[in-house]
């Protein structure tokens, strides 16, 4: 019989295999740290950075003795010589889904911060971290999450990847990362708080839910930017709800940006007390009534859309007077040859010179994306010495397209909401606390919206005096103005006192 070569391992075992070792390879490697001092409050405060990554474990019967799913990367601030029984410990991420956690790491929340313009422009580069005066370290032990696929976080297989980028997957692997690193730096006897960024309150929101049904008691959850109904925010047929809910904000813009004449044109107090008022009042029924609607009314309608939006009559009625998201962006200040930002809508940006009707990019998210992107990879590696090669995943477009949006095994029809899972944690749990911020010049998650979301809650209204609600005169990333980082910082202070 002729001697036969060895066969070769497939292209997909080949790819398999090399997953797994990179997991394995991640999870074993040691930890990343530093010391450094930063002043808050009047007082100097010693920190340690350790940076790890924690093993996501598959739930279910077999246990620790399985192979982990995925290797997601955990960056924490731990005060020195802090007492761990007293010293609060909050975890914290951003959305996407498909968004690593500098946002919130960088911006407000970390004893380093990159500094933006306060007008949601571009500032010039080079960019770097420096100390932030307004960090919520006086506060809390603060630990950065990296959900798998962002970052430098991944997966170990196909079956884990497909897993993991759904809604409920997700929440099973943040809450495994917080168990294990609880577990691993003894910290189950600290008072425990989240804090999520719009999807991040996506996950938040389910995560306050299942923390609880693990035992894990929630001293408060923090949602910047609230995405938990998706409902609200999609813009899709037949779904009327955002029309009405995006409104205000729309209204609020455009009075920024001077469209607007008359009493709303005032003040944007004004434009938005008008534009609440005639959803309240007018626009729902409206909607509503549809193709019922008689001539005259839907006259009436269309002018005072215009009038709060400083649109094109002819646009608001081209449009059956559903005015989406889309269309403002690129709408609004057309006629300046401009098109307005979506995550902060007081930035502006060129229209091409061939004008679309669809928004090629986002001004608000341009202005930031670069500088902190730069500066958090300088920080990793010359801080903390993180010499890893392959792509540190800012925003993951194609974890974002690949998501999974159906909650349970039943492959339910509808949109997303974790709005119930946060009700039923706040029914279960009595000394649970929730502060929810909202940037009046996000058209990513409006304030109005949140409003809505907020105000849905399946509680009795005793169990709802528990939920705050604050306001901003920035966009989704509020804590980019100098201002409005200071009194995030102030009403995080006064919420958890």
């Amino acid at each position: 019989m002729a001697d036969t070569a060895p066969s070769k391992p497939a292209p997909d075992a080949d790819a398999a295999k090399r997953l797994k070792e990179q997991v394995d390879r991640l999870i074993a490697r040691p930890a990343a740290e530093s010391t450094a001092s930063v002043v808050l409050g009047g007082r100097a405060l010693d920190y340690r950075v350790h940076c790890a990554f924690m093993p996501v474990m598959p739930a279910g019967l077999a246990g620790g003795a399985a192979e982990p799913d995925a290797a997601v990367m955990t960056t924490a601030y731990l005060l020195q010589g802090a007492d761990a029984a007293s010293r609060p410990v909050c975890f914290a991420f951003n959305g996407g889904p498909g968004s690593a956690s500098i946002w919130l790491q960088f911006g407000a929340l970390g004893p380093k911060r990159v500094v933006v313009g306060d007008d949601g422009r571009m500032p010039v580069p080079p960019y770097a971290v420096e100390d932030n005066p307004h960090s919520w370290f006086e506060h809390f032990d603060l630990v950065f999450i990296d959900p798998p696929h962002t970052g430098w976080s991944v997966s170990a297989s196909e079956d884990a990847r497909k897993k993991l980028l759904s809604v409920d997957g997700d929440i099973d692997a943040l809450v495994e990362v917080m168990r294990a690193w609880l577990t691993r730096h003894q910290r189950w006897g600290s008072p425990l708080y989240i804090a999520g960024e719009s999807y991040g309150t996506t996950r938040a929101a389910g995560m306050a839910d299942k923390m609880q049904s693990l035992g894990a008691v929630l001293s408060g959850v923090i949602l910047v930017s609230c995405a938990m109904d998706l409902q609200s925010l999609v813009f899709a047929p037949a779904n009327d709800l955002p029309y009405g809910l995006f409104l205000p904000a729309f209204a609020n813009v455009s009075q920024y940006h001077g469209l607007l004449a008359g009493a709303p044109g005032a003040s944007p107090e004004a434009a938005r007390a008008a534009a609440e008022a005639f959803v309240h009042d007018d626009y729902v029924a409206a909607l509503q009534a549809g193709a019922r609607l008689g001539d005259k009314r839907r006259s009436a309608i269309a002018r005072r859309i215009a009038e709060l939006t400083g649109l094109p009559r002819t646009l608001v009625e081209e449009q059956n007077l559903r005015i989406s998201d889309h269309t403002y962006f690129t709408e609004a200040l057309r006629a300046r040859g401009q098109v307005v930002g979506r995550l902060d809508a007081r930035s502006r940006g060129p229209a091409a010179a061939a004008r679309a009707t669809q928004m090629e990019f986002d001004p608000g998210i341009e202005a930031i994306a670069g500088p902190y992107t730069m500066a958090a990879l300088a920080f990793y590696r010359s801080t903390l010495g993180m010499d890893i090669e392959h792509r540190y995943e800012v925003l993951n477009r194609d974890a974002h397209k690949a998501w999974k949006w159906q909650r349970g095994t039943d492959n339910e029809m509808g949109f997303c909401s974790t709005s119930p899972d946060l009700a039923l944690a706040l029914r279960r749990n009595p000394h649970l606390e929730v502060l929810a911020a909202s940037g009046r010049y996000d058209l990513g998650t409006p304030y109005s919206a949140s409003d809505w979301s907020l105000a849905q809650l399946n509680a009795p209204a005793d169990v709802l005096a528990r939920v705050t609600h604050r306001y901003y005169d920035a966009g989704h990333m509020m804590y980019t103005r100098q201002a409005d980082l200071q009194q995030l910082k102030a009403d995080v202070a006064g919420w958890l006192s």
